[in-house]
Formats: structure tokens, C-alpha cells, sequence
């Protein structure tokens, strides 16, 4: 299977599938899929005035769907794009991540959501 055939195969999964891709390669390979971190600077630190940048987008996580968890899978459904299976599944696997780069104001709205019906939401 060429590489290109790979990213195609990719291209086609639910966001579900992804993530259990994910799992199942960090697994075989023993490897973890976080993006590297940046320890130091090169040429030294950065100076002591210079003001940190805002994050300016934000990852959602469900923590917890509580003891509603039908309506958090109705609520997941109104987020995203998912069919009941898929919205289920997530739910099911939570703590898990819902949405990635969204804006501070929509990671609020999301969380407000679910919380409205008993989950637990963390903004990273």
C-alpha cells in the first residue's frame, strides 16, 4: 500500500475512527501522538520582560457524560456531525476530546451545552 493510498484511506474515517486508530498505533508502536514540546530556547532563555502570547483557540474535552448520558449523546449530535453510533461510541469513551481549535466563546458555548445536561467539560 503506497503512501498515498494510506492518507486517502484516512481521509474517509469518521473522527471515531480516527481516534481509535490513534490508540491502536500508539499501542503496537509504544509511542504517543502529542506533539513534541519545546523545552528551551536556542541561544539561550527568552528575556524576563517579554509578555507570553495569548492562546487564542482551545480544545473541548468530555470528561464525563454524568448519569444523562442519552442526552449528552442528542447534545454531542447537535456539536457535531456524527450519526447516533459515532455520538454514542464518543460518549462512551469519554474522557475523550470533542473538539479541537475552536475559538474561546465556542468552547464555552460547548461546554455550557453538555453541562446544561449533566456532563462533565474541561477547556484545554
Amino acid at each position: 500500500m503506497s503512501k498515498d493510498e494510506i492518507i486517502s484511506a484516512i481521509e474517509g474515517m469518521s473522527v471515531l475512527e480516527l481516534s481509535e486508530l490513534v490508540k491502536e498505533l500508539e499501542e503496537k508502536f509504544g509511542v504517543k501522538a502529542a506533539a513534541p514540546m519545546m523545552v528551551g530556547q536556542v541561544g539561550g532563555a527568552a528575556p524576563a520582560t517579554e509578555e507570553k502570547e495569548e492562546k487564542t483557540t482551545f480544545d473541548v474535552f468530555l470528561t464525563s457524560f454524568g448519569d444523562n448520558k442519552i442526552q449528552v449523546i442528542k447534545e454531542i449530535r447537535t456539536i457535531l456531525p456524527l450519526g447516533l453510533k459515532e455520538a454514542k461510541e464518543l460518549v462512551e469513551s469519554a474522557p475523550c476530546e470533542i473538539k479541537k481549535g475552536v475559538a474561546k466563546e465556542e468552547g464555552e458555548d460547548i461546554k455550557k451545552k453538555l453541562e446544561a445536561v449533566g456532563a462533565k467539560v474541561e477547556i484545554k
